[in-house]
This record gives structure tokens, sequence and C-alpha cells, in this order.
């Protein structure tokens, strides 16, 4: 099973990640990334994120 986590710690809300990615990530009322609901990643996708994040606060396992 594939896992994309975000470290809030880290994000500091660029936006890139739900710039790039819509289907996997939306912000929160701050800016900072957060999840959307899904049952099915797109890798290509959640590498583009974990490739744009400039905090490098985007992990993925697939």
């Amino acid at each position: 099973m594939s896992r994309l986590e975000i470290d809030q710690e880290r994000c500091t809300g660029h936006g890139r990640c739900y710039s790039l990615a819509p289907s996997l990530f939306d912000s929160d009322e701050f800016g900072h990334a957060v999840l959307v609901p899904t049952h099915e990643i797109n890798e290509t996708d959640a590498w583009t994120a974990v490739q744009n994040c400039p905090e490098g606060a985007i992990s993925f396992e697939p």
C-alpha cells in the first residue's frame, strides 16, 4: 500500500504541491498543505510534489 505524508512542522506553505497535484493536496486556512482523502494515489503526481517541495516536507513510499 502506498503512503504519502506531509511533515507539518517543515511545511511553510509555498503551495507547489497543491498547485502541481491538486488531486492529492489542498491547503488549510494558513496556506499549509494538507492531504486530500483518496483511496488511490497517482504516483506521478506524488513524485512531482516530493521533487518540488522546497522544504522537503513531503514523503512518498509506493
